[in-house]
């Protein structure tokens, strides 16, 4: 579960994604295309090995990543001031205009991965205790847990799908035994 305030994990892969291409798209508009299109790819592989919902290659962890991400930021803003290599200039506002909004994702992002489940006696899985079941049949969660916002509202629609599909299914039932 995401910490209090701060958005889920995969979140923060889709920004990293979406700025990447992002970066990769302003090197094909520029004169000189290197840097952007080689730091838009770095930060696209760097979204794609760290274990996540939309990891590709699931090599690195999250705290890795989270210790890697100034790293990329920071080359970010070094591709934008650089002297060595040719840059446009509209470009080098655009790779520092994304490096500011990487750094923004960065703070804003909880990095946390979900507890392990672990083996019961019997070596089935045992749930762990966060989501322990009720006696209504709907997680509960720990007084002390954090309210996530994005996975309440994920859990809501995917209720209110479950109910439709139910309702659905019902009146086809009633339907076929008239």
């Amino acid at each position: 579960m995401a910490e209090s305030g701060k958005r889920p994990f995969w979140m923060h892969q889709l920004v990293e994604y979406i700025l990447g291409g992002a970066l990769v798209a302003s090197g094909l508009q520029s004169p000189q295309p290197l840097v952007p299109a080689v730091l838009g790819g770095i930060v696209m592989v760097h979204a794609a090995i760290t274990r996540g919902a939309l990891a590709a290659f699931r090599i690195i962890d999250r705290r890795l990543h989270r210790l890697l991400d100034p790293a990329v930021i920071a080359l970010q803003i070094i591709g934008a001031v650089q002297p060595w290599v040719s840059v446009d200039n509209g470009t080098r506002v655009i790779i520092g205009g994304i490096a500011a909004v990487h750094l923004f994702v960065f703070n804003g992002t909880a990095s946390t991965e979900k507890p392990k489940a672990t083996k019961g006696a019997k070596g089935a899985k045992a749930a762990p205790a966060a989501t322990a079941r009720s006696a209504e049949g709907a997680a509960a969660a720990p007084p002390d847990a954090p309210k996530d916002r994005a996975t309440d509202l994920g859990r809501t629609a995917g209720r209110l799908v479950g109910g439709g599909v139910k309702a659905v299914r019902s009146a086809r039932a009633k339907r076929s035994g008239d």
